[in-house]
């Protein structure tokens, strides 16, 4: 059989851009020669939709679209997602549906049969369950529907699909980028294909909708585990696979870095466009995070489209400045320089006499960071550019940073990457272009220079070590005895255990993050601000 994987970009909420895009996907894939062209989950809406879900007239206008497109299935039958009010019974209001639209109706309908409730996923606030898949006869074949659950949680109703005796399985989903995902989501599908004895056509989402990244790599596989084709990573395409004939086009998945790379680029870029933005502005101090950051916009909008700010200070030495103005010179972004001394003066003079001698010295070092915060906002506001923060996942988790401050902005870039990442993702930007960062910026210590001579490490423990730490106890879930089990050093463990403990307040006021790894901060992470657990207690 003849199937077209439409992979697409919705933006959620607009039901009627969508049905615009499915529309022409139908057109596209008759003249291709397909029997059935099939949609990720939820297609019409987008996905997540959130609590635009309780706007009945958004589920209103999403059962009008199926019914407007049916009349485009005459000849070639579609699998299109949508939601739609559930039965006047006890339980959820609505359904997360799929519609088999062929010979110019709605032929069939099946409901999600699990709503995923887990990591990012909250759908049982919305939908309900729906029954065990069934097959439904499309151009006289036998097809089995799954609805987004990923290959883990679908073994069940693979297993049923196969007694059912389905000739074809369709997965249609809208499953977020993760590092590491992709491959083992491919090598599950393969085996349940084999499991199933017939071919598996798995179709997702691509696009960035607010947090999430959906990384498409839609794919279709024999019967015998043989890859009949993929589309490509990060973008929307249209793929016509005969499950019956030889492999066809597959587009490569690339390395890790470069899935992160697309990943945060494509994410960048539609969270911009789909706020309603067009350019963004952000502060760039010389250091890496900032130097990533604007690299990734650059590529994600367009240098002219983004404006840099350097804010040097009393403690900003040459050596930064420089490498701000050759990264700026090198990506072919604007910068403005803007010196913050004579705004920090004036706050030492304003608050003189009101504070203790032995006062913390971070209260001088936060105030530099906020005079910057508020020049960056400033820029936002006079000229209409999404402010963007640039703290790194490593400083999220250990409130190394200022809120109000550095912390500012309408989107978190890189705070899903820990520190070593970033250094490696730098490296791979250079390679793709040479010299876009400059080497000094990669190799000398990180500082954020508020006071004289100052790095990182006074603060914090070495790079390689935190994220080590960091890494089992946030994306692992790991405790304190199995930390240090696996023989990194109980104190500094203890001790970063407890600074992720205790910023939790900064994380719920940060900026949305870009989501790629496995639970990130955010609305995946639901720890208590106020509280009394203490790391290996």
């Amino acid at each position: 059989m003849k199937i077209a994987l439409a992979q697409i970009n919705p933006t959620v909420g607009d039901v009627s851009g969508s049905t615009e895009k499915i529309g022409r996907c139908i057109v596209q894939a008759e003249r291709d020669g397909a029997e059935l062209v099939v949609f990720s989950e939820l297609a019409l809406t987008g996905y997540p939709p959130g609590d635009l879900l309780s706007e009945s007239d958004l589920v209103a206008a999403s059962v009008r679209a199926v019914e407007a497109l049916a009349d485009k299935s005459r000849k070639t039958a579609a699998l299109v997602g949508f939601a739609r009010p559930a039965a006047d019974t006890p339980g959820a209001p609505l359904e997360n549906a799929v519609a088999l639209l062929e010979g110019g109706k709605v032929a069939a309908v099946h409901v999600k049969t699990s709503p995923a409730t887990y990591d990012v996923f909250d759908e049982r606030r919305y939908f309900r369950p729906g029954p065990p898949p069934e097959t439904m006869l499309v151009a006289g074949k036998r097809i089995g529907v799954i609805i987004c659950e990923d290959p883990p949680d679908a073994s069940r109703p693979v297993t049923r699909l196969r007694d059912a005796r389905a000739e074809i399985i369709v997965n249609v989903t809208a499953s977020p980028f993760q590092l590491g995902k992709g491959a083992t989501r491919e090598e599950l599908l393969r085996r349940q294909a084999i499991s199933a004895g017939a071919p598996v056509v798995y179709v997702n989402q691509v696009g960035g909708n607010d947090e999430l990244v959906f990384d498409g790599a839609s794919v279709a596989i024999s019967a015998d585990g043989t890859l009949l084709g993929r589309c490509k990573g990060f973008d929307e395409d249209l793929l016509v696979v005969d499950t019956d004939g030889p492999p066809g086009r597959c587009e490569p998945t690339g390395g890790e870095l470069e899935q992160l790379y697309r990943a945060l680029v494509l994410g960048v870029g539609d969270y911009v466009r789909k706020c309603g933005f067009c350019s963004v502005v952000l502060g760039i101090s010389g250091g890496i995070d900032s130097a990533v950051t604007a690299a990734l916009a650059s590529e994600a909008l367009g240098p002219q489209n983004v404006l840099g700010l350097v804010l040097p200070s009393r403690y900003s030495c040459e050596g930064s400045l420089t490498d701000a103005r050759e990264l700026a010179e090198a990506l072919g972004i604007k910068l403005i320089e803007v010196g913050i001394e004579q705004i920090h003066r004036a706050y030492e003079d304003a608050l003189t006499g009101h504070f203790p001698k032995d006062a913390p010295g971070v209260t001088d070092e936060n105030i530099q960071a906020r005079i910057r915060g508020n020049i960056i906002m400033a820029f936002s506001n006079a000229l209409g550019h999404l402010p963007l923060a640039t703290g790194n996942k490593s400083e999220l988790a250990t409130g190394y940073c200022t809120l109000y401050g550095d912390m500012c902005g309408g989107l978190g870039v890189i705070g899903d990457v820990p520190k070593t990442l970033v250094y490696k993702l730098a490296r791979f930007i250079n390679e793709k272009t040479p010299q876009r960062i400059p080497e000094s910026t990669i190799t000398k210590p990180p500082s954020a220079e508020l006071k004289p001579d100052q790095t990182d490490q006074e603060k914090l423990p070495p790079y390689e070590l935190l994220d080590a730490i960091l890494t089992r106890y946030v994306d692992e879930a790991k405790d304190f005895d199995q930390i240090v089990g696996e023989g990194l050093d109980a104190e500094q463990t203890r001790e970063v255990i407890e600074m992720i403990q205790a910023s939790e307040y900064k994380r719920r006021q940060a900026a949305p993050v870009l989501k790629v790894t496995s639970p990130p901060f955010g609305p995946a992470r639901r720890a208590p601000i106020a509280s009394r657990r203490k790391a290996g207690q």
